[in-house]
């Protein structure tokens, strides 16, 4: 029997404000999709905590014996500068500065991505689209929303109507607006949009004479609109109605409500039962800032090339500071802090090797409750991925490998095997640490 069978999650949904429990759709498999990169630089350390959120998810779901197919995009098109529906693509204008061909930075900051993400010890996902791989798909669902009385074209470039939408539909349930308020709060602005309203966004932009990337379509040479590329790849390779849509916590208003509108306008039904939604990372108290200067790459952290760092850290300890908090809470990032994330990681790594060497007498009877401890590792991670229950459980059994190599408790030889399997599961499997002596040998 699966282990999904006797381990029930409960899952935070951004949609309703609460935990609930999770059903798959199809038991035993799992549609997730989750937003990538827009690669147009390198990929900052708080994107890499977004994603590793998602890959514990994605390693737990494994774990308990889901099949999951997990999706996660690279934007390689539309994304707009200040994410407005005017201005300029974040990709064109980093080829421009470089005087390289937009593809040439896609490639680049795509490699970038992956090398991190590698280091990190995270696992592909099932598939990895892209935005400019499915131009066909977003101009089909364009045709749909406008055939719907959704979408309309003006200039060349098409809108979503989201007054009309919401006379039907609820646009803003996600974030919590109301499209009412939105519109009391908006400047007067005739004669100077293409737009019915200021709150429509584009499904499709007509391309200005100097903009390099651009694509046939029925209503001009142009390009989708950012939250388009999504809503086609989603549905694509999940149908029209999935499971878990995930994100960071600054895409919920409004890429990931423009996201449910269209597919609303689209099929008719709303597209997805759990959204989730990862929260900050800060670096000493402030938000990470290339402009500013408070910033850290990911390769900083394990070359050491950081002035916030008194010295360099494994991606592992990396990776371990980061799951100390909880995904959907703020996260600061401090020298201090992973200092002393990095004592704990070695404890518990001490630990798994002596779990593994079994330097302890093994007895005819067990004196700890390896069954508890064990289903309150279940617990923690069956209540809404929650990472540093867990790990506090897991020095929990640090202390347990104390007390058996001091001689003060006992474990059978079949308690030891469990104890020492449900560890390895939940540090290497789950989490995704790694053994740095076991990789250096």
């Amino acid at each position: 029997m699966p282990l999904y069978k006797s381990q029930p999650i409960k899952i935070y949904n951004s949609l309703s404000g609460d935990k609930e429990n999770f059903t798959p759709i199809n038991e035993g498999n799992i549609g997730m999709y989750v937003c990538g990169p827009t690669v147009y630089s390198n990929v900052h350390l708080g994107n890499v905590r977004t994603f590793m959120s998602f890959d514990v998810i994605y390693r737990y779901f494994l774990h308990l014996g889901y099949k999951v197919r997990y999706i996660r995009n690279i934007t390689d098109v539309g994304h707009i500068v200040d994410d407005v529906d005017d201005g300029e693509d974040k990709i064109a204008k980093k080829a421009k500065l470089e005087q390289l061909e937009p593809m040439e930075i896609v490639q680049r900051y795509t490699v970038d991505f992956h090398d991190v993400l590698k280091a990190y010890n995270f696992l592909p996902p099932s598939i990895e689209p892209t935005a400019t791989g499915h131009i066909i798909e977003q101009i089909e669902i364009v045709k749909k929303i406008i055939d719907n009385g959704i979408g309309y074209e003006s200039n060349g470039s098409v809108y979503f109507d989201v007054v009309k939408f919401n006379e039907t539909n609820h646009y803003g349930k996600l974030s919590g607006r109301n499209i009412e308020d939105m519109l009391a709060n908006t400047r007067d602005t005739d004669g100077q949009s293409d737009k019915r309203n200021h709150q429509d966004f584009a499904l499709w932009k007509k391309a200005e004479p100097e903009h390099i990337m651009r694509w046939p379509s029925p209503w001009s040479d142009g390009f989708p609109g950012w939250h388009l590329e999504c809503t086609a790849m989603s549905t694509k390779y999940l149908g029209n109605h999935f499971d878990i849509h995930g994100g960071g916590m600054d895409l919920k208003f409004p890429h990931h409500e423009c996201e449910i509108a269209q597919n609303e306008a689209c099929t008719g039904q709303e597209p997805v039962n759990y959204w989730m939604h990862a929260n900050m990372l800060t670096l000493n108290g402030k938000k990470m800032s290339k402009s500013t200067g408070n910033n850290i790459l990911p390769s900083e952290i394990y070359s050491g090339g950081s002035p916030f760092l008194t010295k360099a850290f494994s991606a592992s300890v990396a990776r371990f500071f980061m799951l100390q908090a909880h995904y959907r809470s703020n996260l600061d990032f401090t020298n201090d802090a992973i200092l002393a994330a990095e004592k704990g990681f070695y404890r518990l790594m001490e630990a798994v090797e002596s779990l593994k060497n079994a330097s302890f007498a093994i007895s005819n009877t067990t004196s700890i409750d390896i069954k508890t401890w064990k289903q309150n590792c279940y617990d923690a991670m069956n209540d809404d991925f929650n990472t540093p229950i867990l790990i506090a459980h897991l020095f929990e059994a640090v202390r347990f490998v104390n007390v058996l190599k001091e001689n003060k408790e006992t474990i059978t030889k079949e308690d030891l095997l469990d104890f020492s399997t449900t560890m390895n599961a939940f540090v290497f499997d789950v989490l995704g640490l790694e053994d740095e002596k076991a990789a250096a040998n």
